[in-house]
């Protein structure tokens, strides 16, 4: 019997199918091999950190209050009304609440919904390479062709990597057959930032080719410089922008899988028409919490990311101090570091070996590769900082002790 389908063509474009064989993603094994072999895991990007005690302490209220069951398919109302209060007074953005808010299952299931719903067999869908990894499964799953733009990098004078994105090559992915453009800002893996000219660029090329634009905001929050800029905030931007963010990074509570939408009505319209039949609805416990969470004050805010900024910080210090060239990331919870100086060319060889060499688990920059081909930085790791400093400080000590023979 023959089962391929769009289900086997999203996993083969996500590279979970060998031979037609599931396989578990690299997150999994990685996590996996940490655990067997006691190593410290800095590759998944769930944090050691706690959540705020009101964000904690409003979801436990709501279970004893008997907040267990099936909340409305649009998500509370008093989770919608706290998302467009936090939109309007962060970034100016004005949203109906009850039609142009979508409470989703993290921003996973938005960009799923976002995706089924909106991209047609054919049409393409731009993003950034490398690119977080399951957006490559959902525009094979929708039937659409994926286009990529590259971040590259080059040395600065203190020999630090900077990683940067091309206008020029932005603006050349766009096609008459461009549908959307996946913006990932700050960006995972490599906690890019994408600034006003290359989000303008974004802007001028979707108004150009009539596209989409949707936004992956989940790290809006987690910033160590200037603040992030949504691209809906750019004059002509809102109307065609479905904005997605989450709660998980920025309130330390990746497993309560609560996340949103922001846009125009007949956008969220389509929207829900597949969200509906995916899980349908969310945590009811979690969505009062996750409100009262986005209701802090904006200190508490600068507090969680200057608290990250700081084991940010400790962990690309020390591994520049080690030997590896280093991006400092801008936002987000990763840092990438060049094991070329170690003569290590295959980052993802490297990651099978160190679990074991050096007790430290790290990912290869290449799993957010189209086919894991990352041509220049195909010696570059991706790191986790959003553990404890406990956690890094051991890190660093372990991988000094395996680079110390190798320099």
């Amino acid at each position: 019997m023959d089962f391929s389908g769009p289900w086997t063509r999203a996993s083969s474009a996500a590279g979970l199918l060998v031979d037609g064989q599931a396989r578990p993603t690299v997150f999994a094994r990685m996590s996996a091999r940490a655990a067997e072999l006691g190593a410290l895991n800095l590759g998944q990007g769930f944090p050691d950190d706690q959540p705020p005690q009101v964000v904690a302490e409003a979801a436990v209220s709501a279970i004893r209050a008997g907040r267990n069951q099936y909340p409305p398919g649009a998500g509370e109302a008093e989770l919608r009304e706290a998302i467009t209060r936090h939109q309007a007074d962060w970034y100016g953005l004005h949203w109906d609440p009850t039609h142009e808010v979508l409470v989703t299952t993290g921003a996973t299931e938005a960009l799923a919904a976002t995706l089924l719903a909106l991209v047609r067999p054919g049409d393409e869908v731009i993003t950034l390479e490398p690119f977080y990894d399951q957006y490559a499964a959902l525009i094979a799953l929708a039937g659409g062709v994926h286009r990529t733009v590259p971040v590259t990098s080059r040395t600065d004078d203190r020999g630090d990597l900077v990683l940067v994105v091309d206008e020029a090559e932005l603006r050349g992915a766009f096609s008459e057959r461009t549908r959307m453009v996946l913006v990932n800002s700050p960006h995972n893996p490599t906690g890019l930032m994408l600034w006003v000219g290359a989000l303008q660029a974004i802007l001028e090329e979707a108004e150009r080719h009539d596209a989409l634009i949707v936004t992956d905001e989940v790290y809006e929050h987690l910033t160590f410089g200037p603040a992030h800029l949504p691209i809906a905030t750019l004059p002509g931007a809102q109307e065609r922008t479905v904005s997605i963010s989450s709660a998980g990074k920025t309130f330390s509570v990746t497993g309560w899988k609560i996340g949103w939408i922001t846009a125009r009505r007949e956008l969220i319209t389509a929207i829900t028409g597949a969200k509906q039949w995916l899980t349908y609805t969310s945590g009811a416990p979690f969505q009062p919490a996750v409100a009262a969470g986005l209701a802090l004050p904006p200190s508490a805010f600068h507090d969680i990311a200057s608290d990250l900024r700081e084991r940010r910080d400790l962990l690309t210090k020390g591994l520049r101090e080690i030997g590896f060239r280093v991006s400092v990331p801008e936002a987000g919870y990763f840092a990438v570091a060049d094991a070329a100086p170690f003569g290590e060319a295959d980052a993802a060889a490297l990651c099978e070996r160190l679990p074991e060499e050096a007790g430290v688990v790290a990912i290869p920059l290449s799993a957010f590769y189209r086919g894991g081909r990352a041509g220049d930085a195909a010696s570059y790791l991706r790191l986790a900082f959003c553990k404890s400093r406990d956690t890094i400080e051991q890190s660093l000590e372990r991988l000094e002790a395996w680079a110390a023979p190798r320099r």
